[in-house]
């Protein structure tokens, strides 16, 4: 007779959630006309933006969540590809300009609202964040497209607010698993 063993993995959602949204607040902190771009900004997007959500979109393959899996993933390397893009670090290459930046936005505007259609199914939470998040990528391809600062800065104002919304459906799902039962609903 041959046993079978069942692994059981933490809930990944709240690491990707929080990495997506402090790195999500700070760089709007940045859009909003706020703050600088510096290091700050590049080192939380390589490491919590890119990393922590990479690593929970794996964690969701083992737990079969497609849709948990394909958001971290490909926000965790849309961080890696907006550093890449900032510091552009290949000899011969021309650097993004405004317009291919409003196309690298926009392409992201339409997956994250395709996106926000899987969101219908799940919690209210994660369909204000996703549906901000889809408000925040056509805002910013607008500012690249038009050159209109006034874009740029409304979207960052949105994406503080999406910032927030995931890092509050972050917290919400760890301290409902400590105590057990929904003290902050999502």
């Amino acid at each position: 007779m041959v046993s079978e063993t069942k692994i059981s993995i933490a809930n990944p959602a709240p690491l990707g959630l929080l990495g997506f949204g402090l790195t999500t607040l700070l760089l709007n902190l940045h859009n909003a006309g706020l703050i600088k771009l510096s290091i700050v900004i590049v080192a939380m997007g390589f490491a919590l933006g890119g990393a922590a959500q990479i690593i929970a979109g794996i964690m969701e393959f083992f737990k079969n969540n497609t849709f948990g899996a394909t958001a971290f993933t490909a926000y965790g390397f849309f961080w890696w590809s907006l550093i890449i893009i900032w510091i552009n670090p290949f000899e011969g290459i021309a650097a993004a300009d405004l317009t291919s930046m409003g196309w690298y936005l926009l392409l992201w505007g339409v997956f994250t609202l395709l996106m926000f259609i899987g969101t219908l199914r799940l919690n209210k939470g994660l369909q204000v964040v996703f549906l901000s998040l889809a408000v925040l990528f056509f805002q910013l391809s607008m500012g690249d497209f038009t050159g209109n600062i006034f874009f740029t800065r409304l979207g960052g104002w949105v994406g503080i607010f999406c910032g927030a919304s995931a890092v509050y459906c972050s917290l919400a799902q760890v301290i409902n698993e400590v105590y057990g039962k929904t003290l902050l609903p999502v």
